[in-house]
């Protein structure tokens, strides 16, 4: 085993996307167990040393053609085959540009393990169709180009991998009834997005509630807020208006803002409520 192979050799990839680092641990694993060098499988497969190094290290991203050839020469059975769609989704994410002010956010969002939101105002971004959220961006005032517009609504349509993950996350959601009858984007968009959530309403994944209009106490008057659990980590909030945003960690706050999100859960019509709602207001488009 040469320098190259090192242990150490690796130590700089921190900053590498997790899933790039974790199929590059798959190829040094299988490689090593066919007892072949970086030098020695880059010489099959046709690439060179450096760049087996690199993918074994999670710097660089894994292309098709490298995993399935190196699947066949390493005998992974269809192991690194598998990750080609994974891989596919993480450069897609990696595209999307997020505004600056709501990128810590967004990066917590995609690894997380729970996601608790409430709307006041808007149907929650990873809900959206694709036109309603277009048709968000393009009336925020001062106006936004177009390309921006288009690189805002390809973000927010990433975002909804959460509803498809697995292992998947916790996922809930509450929604005002008042946002649910406005009819961003006109009569067509707007019955899409209703559609869109009666079809999300029915995953095993989300649990989506309407809070109705007409409810005498709400603990929600504060305004909209999400409550966000990232991989091994505690429970943080995320809080936004007029697109300043504001990741609220200290514990005390995530803790008041949880045990709020539980009243309005609570105040809340419940699923099945919730869906027939959403079907009454179809039924009125």
């Amino acid at each position: 085993m040469g320098l190259t192979d090192a242990i150490g050799d690796c130590d700089d990839s921190e900053g590498a996307p997790e899933l790039f680092r974790v199929i590059g641990r798959q190829v040094r694993l299988l490689r090593e167990r066919a007892g072949l060098t970086q030098r020695e499988l880059g010489e099959q497969l046709g690439y060179s040393e450096d760049l087996v190094r690199s993918l074994e290290c999670g710097r660089r991203t894994p292309q098709p053609e490298f995993l399935a050839a190196a699947d066949d020469a390493l005998g992974a059975g269809g192991l690194l085959r598998a990750a080609t769609e994974d891989v596919g989704r993480a450069k897609a994410r990696a595209r999307v540009k997020h505004p600056a002010w709501f990128r810590d956010y967004a990066r917590l969002e995609a690894d997380a393990v729970e996601v608790h939101e409430y709307g006041s105002h808007v149907v929650p971004g990873f809900l959206q169709t694709e036109n309603h959220a277009r048709a968000l961006f393009a009336m925020r005032k001062p106006l936004l180009d177009d390309a921006t517009i288009e690189l805002r609504v390809a973000a927010r349509m990433v975002r909804q991998e959460l509803l498809t993950r697995w292992p998947a996350p916790i996922l809930t959601c509450i929604v005002e009834e008042a946002v649910l009858r406005r009819p961003i984007g006109g009569s067509a968009v707007h019955r899409a997005q209703l559609e869109k959530l009666l079809d999300l309403g029915r995953l095993r994944s989300l649990e989506l509630q309407v809070m109705p209009t007409d409810r005498e106490e709400h603990a929600g008057m504060g305004g909209p807020f999400i409550l966000l659990t990232p991989q091994g980590r505690p429970q943080v909030a995320y809080l936004e208006v007029q697109n300043i945003s504001r990741l609220v960690t200290d514990q005390d706050e995530v803790r008041i803002l949880a045990a709020r999100y539980g009243s309005i859960r609570a105040q809340a019509l419940n699923p099945s409520e919730s869906l027939a709602v959403i079907e009454e207001l179809m039924g009125a488009t």
